[in-house]
């Protein structure tokens, strides 16, 4: 274990790099838009009536300076590094003068609300699903629901949200199918919000577990059919060791193992959102805000969203490589 230490040393080393690097890419990125958003603001500002020429190019300054477009790329891109160091993006360009990380606290908590749940839902259905359909083959119940499962997963995230808007906003009107909550609602905490909102996420998680689930289903199964081939599990069976009690503690707990990082990967995952269920459904988390950004040519707001999403991701295979080792003794630390 003495090595531990200078493994975890290495791995934070290469998070860091992973963040700069993934940042460096997403701020340039951004920059090569036609699209230049002062501009944009001045253009809509002269719409309205304001023509005088010395008013709007000391607009066009003021706004230039508050957004941190000064000067070259290379100036740009080392203000943006001290203005991220602080935490401070600046105000939105969409939305001014609201800034960057208040549009992302309001939209952040729907999205890892709906994903986190959903995620979990998906990896326990999933596995659970899988170590019986691996384990009791020849059932015919596990292998019609597996089956069911496995043939929705290649449908693409838009099509199943766009059939259950159908069955369920059409054809049989149970649930609500667009927004996180109905208009007009109080927003203050109460039962009757927390319902409602729940009720508005129904659709949306529903869409993104069918999905989801078939996939870990066919990895825990594959895992399963390996392991029940192995010299201590056919043990475990000649000598009499209940069935449920060998799926329990000598197959399922080794076959987690890769799940769980799986797991962590997808957790890690959040901070994207799913961009098109939110799209469809009309959710307000950050995949419909990163939309809406690029539309308006946003910098400040892409790129929080980009870092937050990029740092969220490193941060799970981070902590995935440093408790590789804890988890599993068969990985070394090097």
């Amino acid at each position: 274990m003495t090595s531990y230490p200078v493994f975890v040393l290495k791995r934070f080393g290469q998070f860091l790099l992973v963040v700069f690097l993934g940042i460096s890419a997403t701020f340039f990125i951004t920059h090569m838009t036609p699209i230049d958003p002062v501009e944009e603001s001045i253009g809509a500002i002269q719409q309205m009536g304001q023509s005088d020429p010395r008013a709007v190019e000391l607009m066009r300054q003021s706004l230039r300076e508050l957004y941190g477009l000064e000067g070259s790329v290379w100036q740009q891109y080392l203000h943006f590094w001290g203005r991220l160091a602080t935490g401070d993006l600046g105000p939105s360009l969409s939305a001014f003068p609201t800034p960057v990380s208040a549009i992302i606290a309001r939209a952040l908590p729907w999205t890892i609300g709906l994903m986190t749940v959903s995620v979990i839902i998906t990896f326990v259905l999933g596995n659970m699903v899988g170590a019986l359909a691996g384990y009791y083959r020849k059932s015919a119940v596990l292998k019609a629901v597996s089956l069911v499962f496995i043939a929705m997963q290649p449908i693409p995230y838009y099509i199943l949200a766009f059939v259950l808007i159908i069955v369920f906003g059409y054809v049989w009107p149970i649930l609500p199918i667009n927004g996180g909550y109905e208009m007009n609602t109080n927003l203050q905490l109460s039962f009757a919000l927390v319902l409602d909102i729940l009720r508005h996420s129904i659709l949306p998680a529903l869409s993104l577990i069918l999905v989801g689930t078939g996939g870990w289903l066919i990895g825990m199964r594959a895992l399963v059919s390996n392991i029940i081939t192995e010299d201590y599990v056919v043990f475990a069976e000649l000598g009499g060791v209940p069935k449920r009690k060998i799926l329990r503690s000598y197959i399922a707990r080794n076959a987690m193992v890769p799940q769980f990082t799986g797991l962590a990967m997808s957790l890690g995952a959040v901070f994207n959102g799913t961009v098109i269920t939110e799209i469809v459904f009309g959710y307000p988390g950050i995949g419909n805000l990163l939309i809406s950004a690029v539309h308006a040519g946003d910098y400040s707001l892409v790129l929080g969203l980009s870092a937050l999403s990029i740092v969220g991701v490193a941060a799970a295979v981070f902590i995935i490589d440093i408790l590789g080792p804890l988890i599993d003794p068969r990985i070394k630390a090097e």
